[in-house]
C-alpha cells in the first residue's frame, strides 16, 4: 500500500477562493475587511511567515499591513499597540507573531488582544469556547487539519485518533476539535509509555512535537490517516517534518507531505478567521 496524498497547497487554493468571495461579499456592503500582523524582533522565520501571511491575504482582497518593531520594543509599548488596534473599528483581526522577545510575556500579550478579534484563535476565551463546545477562534493549525480530514471524507465518529504533542497552539485544540466529532481521543507526549503501542491503535495520528522522524513506518496501522504537523531540518538542511515520510507512506492509507501540507492549510485557515471576524463586527460608527 502506497498512501494517498492529502495536498495542502490545492486545499488551501481552494479555501482562498473561498474566502475571496466572502470578501467581495463584504465589499459590496461598504465593509473592507482588514487584519494588522506584528512582528518584533527579527526572527527570519517569523519574517517569513508575516510576509507570506500578508501575501495570502493580499491574494484574497483582505487588506493586510505588517507592523515591524525592534525586538528592543517595550511591552508596555506593544500592549499600548494592541489596545489601539482594538478600539479601531477598522481592523477585524490581530496578530502577534510569536515567538516574542525574552523580556515580552506572551500570554499577557495574547490576553490583551479583544477576543473578537483574535484570529489565532490563542486568547484564552476563543481556548474556553472550543472547550465547551461553543461558536469562537480555532487555532489555525488543529482548524486546518480538520479541514483537510473533511476534505478526504473521513467519517471521524467513532474512529481512534491519537494526537503526538500537548501544546496550546496545536495539541490541545487538536484533541478539543477531534473529539468534538465524536472521536475517541488519545493525547501522547514525553511523559507516555510506550507510544508505540497507542499509535498503533489510531484511525488518525497526527504528529505535533517538533522531532524529526519521531513516527515510523512500524509505529502506524495499515491504511491509518497520518497528519504531520511537525516543522524541522534533515542533515541536508531540507525541510521535512516529525513523520519519516518515505516509510510511513509505506504503510498509511492518507498521509499530509512536508513542505505543501499543513503549512498551506495554516495559513489559509487564518484568511478564514479574519473574514469570519468581518463579518461578525458590528458596522463602523454602530
Amino acid at each position: 500500500m502506497t498512501a494517498q496524498l492529502i495536498d495542502g497547497n490545492a486545499l488551501a487554493r481552494q479555501v482562498r477562493a473561498e474566502v475571496a468571495d466572502r470578501v467581495q461579499a463584504l465589499k459590496a456592503r461598504g465593509v473592507e475587511p482588514r487584519l494588522t500582523v506584528i512582528l518584533v524582533g527579527e526572527d527570519p522565520a517569523s519574517q517569513v511567515y508575516t510576509r507570506n501571511k500578508v501575501a495570502d491575504s493580499e491574494q484574497t482582497g483582505l487588506q493586510a499591513t505588517l507592523e515591524r518593531y525592534p525586538a528592543e520594543l517595550p511591552e508596555a509599548d506593544l500592549l499600548a499597540r494592541i489596545r489601539q488596534l482594538n478600539d479601531d473599528a477598522g481592523v477585524h483581526g490581530i496578530l502577534v507573531q510569536l515567538p516574542l522577545p525574552r523580556h515580552m510575556d506572551a500570554h499577557r500579550v495574547i490576553e490583551t488582544i479583544a477576543p473578537a478579534k483574535d484570529v489565532d484563535g490563542f486568547h484564552v476565551a476563543s481556548a474556553g469556547a472550543l472547550m465547551v463546545g461553543q461558536p469562537g477562534f480555532r487555532p489555525c493549525t488543529p482548524y486546518g487539519c480538520m479541514r483537510m480530514l473533511e476534505s478526504i471524507g473521513v467519517d471521524l465518529k467513532g474512529k481512534h485518533a491519537v494526537v503526538i504533542g500537548r501544546s496550546n497552539i496545536v495539541g490541545k485544540p487538536m484533541a478539543m476539535m477531534l473529539l468534538g466529532a465524536n472521536a475517541t481521543v488519545t493525547i501522547c507526549h514525553s511523559g507516555t509509555r510506550d507510544l508505540k503501542a497507542q499509535t498503533l491503535q489510531a484511525d488518525v495520528v497526527v504528529a505535533a512535537v517538533g522531532k524529526r522522524n519521531m513516527l515510523t513506518a512500524d509505529m502506524v496501522k495499515p491504511g491509518a490517516v497520518v497528519i504531520d504537523v511537525g516543522m524541522n531540518r534533515d542533515d541536508a538542511g531540507k525541510l521535512c517534518g516529525d513523520v519519516d515520510f518515505d516509510g510511513v507512506r509505506e504503510v498509511a492509507g492518507w498521509i499530509t507531505p512536508v513542505p505543501g501540507g499543513v503549512g498551506p492549510m495554516t495559513r489559509a485557515m487564518l484568511l478564514v478567521n479574519t473574514i469570519e471576524a468581518a463579518e461578525k463586527a458590528p458596522p463602523r460608527g454602530a
